[in-house]
Parts: C-alpha cells; sequence; structure tokens
C-alpha cells in the first residue's frame, strides 16, 4: 500500500487551467491599447478611413495591395494522398466556389483589414439542394444534401459597437454591432464568425492598421498641404490690405458702431478672392490694396511634402511606388528589391488569412457533416511574386532537373506559363517518343550566310545564330 502511494505522489498533477490572464487593456468592451486618443475605436476607423480615401499616396499603396493579393490563385491541399483524403479536398474545393459571392470577392472584404486592423465576418450555412432552388439557404451547384458554405459576409467596421469579453479569463466572446439605419443592436459570438487581423498582439481583436506609423507624416503632410494652398492663393491675389479714415477709431471696444464696423472689415478683408465674381463695394473715405509678395520663401514646401510622401510609403514599405515620380524613394536599381519586400509582406498576410480559415473554419465545415477526418484538408494561396520564366530556366539547369522526367514539375512550369495542365496519359504520350538526334558537335556544320542571296533569310538566320550563342553563354 505504501508503494502504491508513493508511486502516485511522483506524478504531479497536470493543471489544465490557466492561472494567469493576458492583460489586455480593456474596459466595458473598449480597447485602450492605442496610446492616441484620436486613433482608438471608433474614432481610428474615421481616421483611417479618411486616409485611405483622401491620400493619393496611402490610396495608391492599398489598391496595389489589393490587386497584388487578388492576383493569387488559390487552392486546397489533401491532408494525404488517400482516397477519403483527396474526396475530402475536392469537397472544400467545391464549397469555396459554391458560394454567393466568388472566393476572390471575399478575400477582397477580408482586405479591409489592412485599413482598419482588423475585419470581422459571419459565417454562413446553406443546404445543397442543387441549381433548381430559389431559396439562396438552399441553392447550390450541388445536390448532394449536405452542409456548404453559402458565404462569409463582412460586418463592417462603421458598424462596430463594443466587444465582448470574458469577465474571467477576458477572452473575446463576442463582437456586437450597431448598423444604420436601424440601429438595431446585433452580438454574433466568435463561434459564428471569424476574425482577421493583420497582426496578433495580446490578443487584440483590433490588430494594428497597416496605415498606423503612417498617421504621423500624413498629419503634417496634410496641413502643410492647406498652408502650401493657402500661401499660393496670396501669392497670386496678394496680401489685401484696408485702410480705415483718419476719424475712425476701429479698435475703441467701449463703442459699439466701431465693435461693429471692426468685425465687418475683418470679415472683408479674410474673405476676398480673385474668381469671376470678384468686386467689393467700399463707404467713403475707405481704401483697399492689395500687397504682392515676393513668391520668395526660405522653406521649399514642396520638398517637405514630398518628405512626408516618402515616409508614407515607407512605413507601408511600398516606397516603390514613388520610384520615377521625380521623387527621391530610390532608383531603379533598388527596385527589384522594393517589390520583393513588399510581395513577401502581403504573401504574409495572405498565409494569415489562410490560417484563420483552416482553424476555425473547415474544421468546423466537416464537423458539421458529420465527416470524420484525422487531419483536414488546407485551404491554400497561391504565390504572389512568381518567378520569371528566365530565373526558372537557369534554375532547372543549375539543378539537374529534366521536366521530361517529373509530371508535377512539367504542370508547375505550365502554371508559371499559364499554360494547361496535363494528365499521367499525356504526359506519357507527349514525352515517349525518341528525342531527335542532332548529332554530336563535331557533326554540326557551320551556318555559311552567303549560300542565299535573299536578304531577308540572312538577316533571320543571323538573328537566330546570334540568339542561340547569347543563349549558350547566358546558360
Amino acid at each position: 500500500m505504501a508503494d502504491e502511494v508513493s508511486k502516485k505522489s511522483t506524478h504531479p498533477p497536470v493543471r489544465t487551467k490557466s492561472i494567469g490572464i493576458v492583460g489586455l487593456r480593456q474596459s466595458a468592451g473598449y480597447v485602450f491599447e492605442e496610446f492616441l486618443p484620436e486613433l482608438r475605436w471608433p474614432n481610428a476607423g474615421k481616421v483611417y478611413q479618411q486616409m485611405a480615401d483622401n491620400d493619393p499616396v496611402v490610396g495608391a499603396i492599398l489598391y496595389l495591395a489589393e490587386m497584388l493579393i487578388r492576383g493569387a490563385e488559390w487552392h486546397v491541399d489533401p491532408a494525404s494522398s488517400s482516397p477519403e483524403d483527396t474526396e475530402a479536398s475536392e469537397f472544400l474545393q467545391g464549397c469555396m466556389d459554391d458560394m454567393e459571392e466568388s472566393w476572390a470577392a471575399t478575400i477582397t472584404e477580408i482586405l479591409s483589414m489592412l485599413t482598419y486592423g482588423w475585419s470581422f465576418h459571419e459565417i454562413l450555412y446553406k443546404v445543397r439542394r442543387g441549381p433548381r432552388e430559389s431559396n439562396p439557404k438552399f441553392y447550390s451547384k450541388f445536390s448532394d444534401g449536405k452542409f456548404g458554405w453559402r458565404g462569409f459576409p463582412i460586418r463592417s467596421q462603421a458598424s462596430w459597437e463594443k466587444w465582448i469579453f470574458d469577465d474571467e479569463t477576458g477572452e473575446l466572446v463576442a463582437f456586437q454591432q450597431r448598423p444604420e439605419p436601424t440601429y438595431k443592436l446585433y452580438t454574433i459570438p466568435m463561434t459564428k464568425g471569424l476574425l482577421f487581423r493583420t497582426r496578433v498582439s495580446r490578443s487584440n481583436p483590433e490588430g494594428r492598421s497597416l496605415l498606423r506609423n503612417a498617421y504621423r507624416p500624413y498629419y503634417f503632410k496634410q496641413r502643410f498641404e492647406e498652408i502650401e494652398g493657402i500661401g499660393i492663393e496670396r501669392d497670386l491675389a496678394g496680401l489685401p490690405v484696408l485702410k480705415t479714415p483718419e476719424d475712425l477709431d476701429l479698435w475703441d471696444e467701449e463703442d459699439p458702431e466701431m465693435i461693429k464696423l471692426r468685425n465687418q472689415a475683418e470679415t472683408l478683408v479674410s474673405s476676398i478672392r480673385r474668381d469671376s465674381q470678384e468686386g467689393i463695394i467700399l463707404p467713403a473715405g475707405w481704401e483697399l490694396s492689395l500687397l504682392s509678395s515676393g513668391s520668395t520663401r526660405t522653406i521649399n514646401i514642396g520638398d517637405v511634402i514630398e518628405r512626408y510622401d516618402t515616409r508614407i510609403a515607407i512605413t507601408m514599405l511600398s516606397d516603390i511606388v514613388l520610384i520615377g515620380n521625380g521623387s527621391k524613394a530610390g532608383s531603379f536599381a533598388m527596385a527589384d528589391v522594393k517589390q520583393s519586400m513588399l510581395s513577401n509582406a502581403l504573401q504574409a498576410q495572405l498565409q494569415n488569412i489562410a490560417d484563420v480559415f483552416n482553424q476555425k473554419a473547415v474544421p468546423q465545415l466537416f464537423q458539421l457533416n458529420n465527416w470524420d477526418l484525422d487531419e483536414y484538408p488546407a485551404i491554400v494561396p497561391g504565390q504572389i511574386n512568381t518567378p520569371s520564366l528566365k530565373e526558372v530556366a537557369v534554375m532547372l539547369r543549375a539543378m539537374g532537373l529534366d521536366l521530361t522526367r517529373d509530371l508535377e514539375l512539367n504542370n508547375f512550369v505550365r502554371g508559371l506559363m499559364s499554360m494547361p495542365q496535363i494528365t499521367q496519359e499525356e504526359f506519357d504520350e507527349i514525352y515517349s517518343e525518341p528525342a531527335i538526334d542532332f548529332g554530336s558537335d563535331n557533326d554540326v556544320t557551320p551556318l555559311n550566310l552567303d549560300e542565299t542571296d535573299d536578304p531577308a533569310q540572312k538577316t533571320f538566320e543571323q538573328n537566330d545564330v546570334t540568339r542561340s550563342t547569347g543563349e549558350e553563354a547566358y546558360l
């Protein structure tokens, strides 16, 4: 009996319940991780929307990111090559292609997280009863009666009301919104939705906007642009100066009439504009003149604005958009490096999106259909920055790979060239024919360009020889 007690005491109890919490600074559904009050929700949504819609540099970068990501092709990888896993991957691919909105449109909606830092989407299911059903809850390309995805509609950041956290653990349990114009309150549990974030830090549901570090240069740039516009207008129109008669004392604070005249005079000089309807009526004895400036500035405000444009692009790893437009964002020699950095950053965000689907939406879908699998198929994003054909050719030759002996490698290269994929039977048929024997190098007869009198033929043959020589030297 004593031996049994000693054996039990050698195994400490395993703790399955957490002792501490993450420590996210939140209260009453609001997160206070951001130290700038104007960038805390819901104010942050208005600021980021203004930056995305009003600033040309920010808008161009977000558009570039969206187009690059939309160009990536998505596919499903089976967990294994077994028939059951293959069937599961085909089912998942069918669900992706059978939604009300296309998969590309869904990804575009999710990309609003780049602007706001997060994007919440509700999971909607449907019973697949075939294309003859008019009810969207049952309409499908398939009629197998299984549950499929109806879609992942976004729940707008502008409709956000607050987050709901568990009082004991501090974990996020629901998303609450109050959309216009009904202003009805909706509470969506996290089990019914997908939360996409650009960055996960301390379980902050608000992530971090791609525009966060660009806010400071945007703030100063916006104000310098206003100053520049006022300065240009004053340089063109001149500085208005209003001279009153000598018997008027506009600075007499005790005379109501003088106070009224001074207010009218200030309104007059501050509202003068040069346009097609310009004109001024002055009382007798009043004089108005415009002082012209020399249009010289000790500081070139245009360079200052350009500097902040560059800083905005740098914070978003997208200063490549400024190359070639007269800015100092860098040389064309660095364009490939900058493009690679941007593509890698966006590729990481694509994988981030895929992880959310694979960790939550995919398992729920198969569990809803009572599909018992050891491992689930995975939704995989394609590459944003595909290698060029020259790079592929050099790599294949350097590694000693032969496209005529590897079907998978052959189809990969075909995909890079937007060519159709081939099956094993087609592969065997195409590459089963004996190769043409061109003989040894000693048997090659030198090309004599003097054998033909046709100038066009000579030019074609000369170019062909030059091209062949250049390729051999390159490879």
